[in-house]
């Protein structure tokens, strides 16, 4: 009688050995990312300047013929249907984008500008500053300005419509005194005059907590506004002082200037007194918020109004930078007094909509 084999004891399958990631993985990755980040960027730069540069030579070619051999719109109309039959699927070659091309050429007749400026800003941005803006100074600082912001479209028709090259640098201050070189002209150049707060609604006795209120309810047009590298911090920020208690109503961190912004909201004129407690807010943030790594802080008083030669005198013997400078919002006026007499109620339309329904029923 043969011997029955003993079953097979189960293969218990060994663990796999756990993977160790080498302690500085994430910094690699991190770094790899990056890198493949800046070339994806630099791949798109690169192309829109090709592009661009395409543009300008039929552009420069389109004029040269109008000027030489009387090339009229059905020559360009013509153009841009053969070049569309010969691109199927491409698009940019319209009667249209060709008449940019050729406008686009005549704003700048110089190359090496379009490759420095114009060749760095998408096309779109190009044809919104030809339409826009017709002085070539103005124009560039809106190039240079886009570039260096990473405005969109939109953003740069909004900077244009509000007059941003006018406003930029132009609030009082004394940053020339009080700061050094590098930063009082970094500083200068933060500040505008006036700011434009368009997209508030306030009347013409509103207080300051409802401007406050008003700009922290819109914080994305607010921050776009106040231009690159403002992050907020806090409002009605408090400060302790020999037991006492002052609050900042704004208070912001600037990127670039590596300092502290405080800002403090005025609905009516600027007062020379103004800058004094702004200077006081500023030894208090210089002493309990400022690193020692940071930039000395800066101070925006925003009114609805300052004279300059008030403000001028007001910060002349400040010792710590400060700015003076105005807003604008949207007005909403009162009614006149015999309109709002003759208007019911808020009671009185309530006591009608109750008896509507009593009615009813």
């Amino acid at each position: 009688m043969s011997k029955k084999k003993p079953a097979n004891p189960k293969r218990v399958m060994a663990p796999s050995p756990v993977e160790v990631v080498p302690p500085d993985y994430e910094r690699f990755l991190a770094d790899v990312k990056a890198r493949i980040q800046s070339a994806r960027v630099r791949a798109t730069l690169a192309v829109n300047a090709e592009l661009v540069q395409l543009y300008w030579t039929i552009g420069r070619d389109i004029l040269a013929r109008q000027r030489e051999q009387g090339w009229g719109a059905k020559i360009v109309q013509r153009l841009a249907d053969d070049l569309r039959a010969a691109f199927p699927g491409v698009g940019g070659f319209s009667r249209a984008n060709l008449m940019y091309m050729r406008a686009f050429a005549a704003a700048y007749p110089d190359l090496p500008f379009v490759q420095r400026a114009a060749g760095q800003i998408p096309w779109g941005h190009n044809i919104a500053l030809i339409e826009r803006v017709k002085d070539p100074t103005e124009r560039l600082w809106y190039a240079e300005q886009s570039v260096a912001c990473g405005w969109s479209r939109a953003v740069l028709v909004h900077q244009i419509e509000s007059d941003l090259y006018s406003r930029q640098g132009k609030a009082a201050n004394n940053f020339q005194r009080t700061l050094p070189p590098p930063q009082s002209d970094l500083a200068r150049e933060l500040l505008k005059d006036p700011y434009h707060f368009d997209f508030l609604t306030l009347a013409p006795d509103a207080a300051e907590r409802e401007l406050e209120n008003g700009l922290l309810d819109h914080v994305q047009n607010f921050l776009l506004e106040l231009g690159t590298g403002f992050a907020f911090v806090g409002r009605q920020v408090p400060l302790e002082v020999d037991g006492e208690d002052f609050f900042l109503d704004l208070l912001f961190y600037h990127l670039r200037l590596r300092c502290f912004i405080v800002i403090d909201l005025k609905t009516g004129d600027f007062k020379p007194e103004h800058g004094g407690k702004m200077n006081f807010y500023l030894s208090a943030v210089d002493d309990r918020l400022k690193h020692a790594t940071d930039q000395p802080s800066i101070g925006l008083i925003l009114c609805k109004t300052a004279k300059k030669t008030i403000a001028e005198y007001a910060l002349r013997d400040l010792a710590k930078p400060v700015g003076v400078a105005r807003y604008v919002t949207k007005l909403v006026e009162k009614l006149p007094k015999e309109l709002t007499e003759a208007l019911p109620t808020i009671e009185q339309i309530e006591a009608a909509l109750a008896s509507g329904v009593n009615d009813e029923k």
